[in-house]
């Protein structure tokens, strides 16, 4: 799945502010994500990121869930 600058998405944990939302601000090898409660920033590198990964937005404004799956081989 391909991610971009200012997606929002929801993690599985929150942050310790009480907001579970978040704005993609960077992409690459790292992600920088914004909360959208207190406007601080964090660091995750992408494999990370990607299993905390719960819900982002579509482009009708609704959470989808994201499926995570490993492809057969």
């Amino acid at each position: 799945m391909k991610y971009k600058v200012d997606d929002i998405i929801t993690l599985k944990k929150g942050h310790p502010c009480g907001e579970n939302i978040w704005k993609i601000t960077r992409t690459g090898m790292d992600i920088k994500l914004e909360c959208q409660g207190c406007k601080k920033s964090i660091w995750m590198e992408r494999p990370e990121f990607e299993r905390k990964l719960r819900r982002i937005k579509d482009s009708d404004g609704k959470f989808v869930s994201i499926i995570h799956y490993e492809p057969e081989e």
